[in-house]
């Protein structure tokens, strides 16, 4: 049940990059107001569960690891969405999506951690999937800044580091708190430190007009609660490692509503990259 709202928390953010498309704020206004708008919704259920946290004797205090998630979070989403002014939305997104790799790294080194061989080789086809899925259209210069393609570039993959740390950190903070008051905290301490700079950056802060507010809602609703705080709740039960594998189900899914909603075609390199990397998925649990 664990992996399969791991799947669904994937596919939920999956969306995100369509959500922000459709609104008119900037980029990081755009993420800022899904942290914003998803906030109160996750105090009203920490509240509700107070007592029911108490009971089951988990944290309710304030600790170094509720500002860390909120950190990483934070820098996850503002590299991003700085990396999507320099190189193309396939790039960004190809890139950001090698936590995997980050993460494995540092459960080797930092504790000796030692995989199957069928993980790993699950693991090697869902990045390769992932690439046949984005790299496609993963050429040519930013929309915005076309000689700063190869910064752009670094900005996205930097974006996989913080997403890497974000998903440990996660995962161990879980163990004591529960998904209500860590996403709680995390989503509100990532907001706060988005807020500077998403008010301080070129375009819109706020949407300009009434119906600029549904596509925030629905990224807030959507991408935050039914992505990250599902997610959330499902890296409590499974390894971290397989957590950061089968969240590349998320490029999967922007191909495929891209395809339904903008029409963007999706052709025999992307469905077969789509295949591998369901397979390489499959394997990596097989082997967890």
């Amino acid at each position: 049940m664990a992996f399969a709202a791991l799947l669904a928390g994937g596919m939920a953010i999956g969306f995100a990059g369509i959500l922000m498309r459709l609104s008119d704020v900037n980029p990081l206004a755009s993420a800022f107001w899904r942290m914003a708008l998803a906030a109160p919704f996750l105090w009203a259920w920490a509240f509700a569960v107070r007592r029911q946290d108490e009971a089951a004797k988990k944290r309710t205090d304030f600790t170094r690891a509720l500002i860390l998630a909120g950190i990483y979070f934070a820098g996850d989403m503002g590299i991003w969405h700085l990396s999507l002014h320099y190189t193309t939305v396939a790039n960004a997104t190809l890139l950001s999506n090698f936590a995997p790799i980050f993460i494995a790294l540092w459960m080797w080194i930092a504790h000796r951690v030692r995989f199957s061989r069928i993980f790993v080789v699950g693991m090697a086809f869902a990045l390769i999937g992932a690439v046949m899925l984005v790299g496609t259209n993963a050429s040519g210069a930013g929309h915005a800044a076309g000689g700063h393609k190869l910064l752009g570039d670094a900005l996205g993959l930097s974006s996989a580091v913080f997403y890497a740390a974000y998903q440990l950190v996660i995962k161990d903070a879980r163990s004591q708190y529960s998904t209500a008051r860590l996403m709680a905290w995390s989503t509100t301490i990532t907001g706060l430190a988005l807020l500077p700079f998403a008010l301080t950056a070129p375009g819109n802060f706020w949407p300009a007009q009434a119906a600029g507010w549904v596509p925030l809602l629905a990224l807030a609703l959507v991408a935050q609660i039914g992505g990250q705080t599902v997610i959330a709740y499902a890296s409590a039960h499974l390894p971290a490692s397989l957590s950061s594998v089968s969240l590349l189900i998320q490029p999967l899914t922007a191909a495929v509503a891209a395809w339904l909603i903008f029409q963007e075609a999706i052709g025999p390199a992307q469905m077969a990259g789509g295949a591998l990397l369901l397979w390489g998925i499959y394997l990596s649990k097989r082997g967890s």
